[in-house]
């Protein structure tokens, strides 16, 4: 009798294991199914839809007004990246060493979320808070050219905001200056001179770039002439 329990509790499990095995082959089938098959559709013309799994792959792709980029842009160079290292005195209080490592040796992480609060930032630009008025976001790179200008087409209050619920600067496609900005295959966004950015990370309201404040704290360049970089000017003459 013991035998003939212990053999009918074996053959139980044995049917549990195989009834679970197959339960989860179906789920992982009908999620395979739902992720590729299209939905909806165009009404007039009864054409088929996109398939969700497509449609979050084509959420991540660069259409207009974002400007792709190649690899290109960020391959070696004399200082990782870049030519050179970032300005010395970058704004808000941002850290030289960090926003190098970011800026120039990096093309995965990212200051830690809610860096650009513990910065001066919100201090130093609010009287533009106050005013409703844009400022622009320069490259911390040697070149310093214009990459955001924010906000646009909404209020500081919804910058900050968003900003803060994602715990980076957050930037739409309108605030962009796309003379200096691409995005990567892949979402990486970087300056035209190779400095690490952030990434596009797109929601419902279309592209959002979540950026490293470290990397867009530089100052505006007036002339290469009058740019000084450890002592190199911008055309390489030595001022040591």
């Amino acid at each position: 009798m013991a035998k003939l329990s212990a053999s009918s509790s074996s053959s139980s499990k044995a049917i549990n294991t195989a009834f679970c095995s197959a339960l989860g082959l179906l789920l992982l089938v009908g999620l395979i199914i739902g992720l590729t098959t299209p939905i909806g559709g165009d009404a007039e013309g009864g054409g088929g839809g996109s398939s969700p799994l497509s449609n979050l792959f084509a959420r991540a792709q660069c259409s207009a007004p974002c400007v792709p980029g190649s690899e290109d842009i960020m391959s070696p160079k004399a200082h990782g990246t870049s030519e050179f290292p970032v300005q010395e005195d970058l704004l808000w209080g941002c850290d030289f060493d960090l926003a190098d490592r970011i800026c120039n040796f990096n093309r995965h992480y990212a200051e830690y979320s809610g860096y650009w609060e513990s910065t001066t930032f919100l201090n130093d630009v609010q009287q533009s808070i106050e005013d409703g008025i844009p400022i622009t976001f320069y490259d911390s790179g040697w070149k310093g050219s214009p990459l955001f200008t924010a906000p646009m087409d909404r209020t500081w209050e919804d910058f900050i905001q968003e900003s803060t619920k994602h715990g980076w600067p957050s930037f739409r496609d309108s605030e962009v200056d796309w003379e200096y900005a691409r995005v990567l295959p892949g979402g990486e966004m970087v300056s035209i001179d190779g400095t690490h950015l952030g990434h596009n990370l797109p929601d419902k309201k279309g592209n959002r770039y979540c950026i490293n404040l470290v990397s867009i704290a530089g100052q505006p360049v007036s002339g290469d002439s009058e740019r000084k970089l450890y002592g190199v000017k911008l055309d390489g003459t030595d001022l040591r």
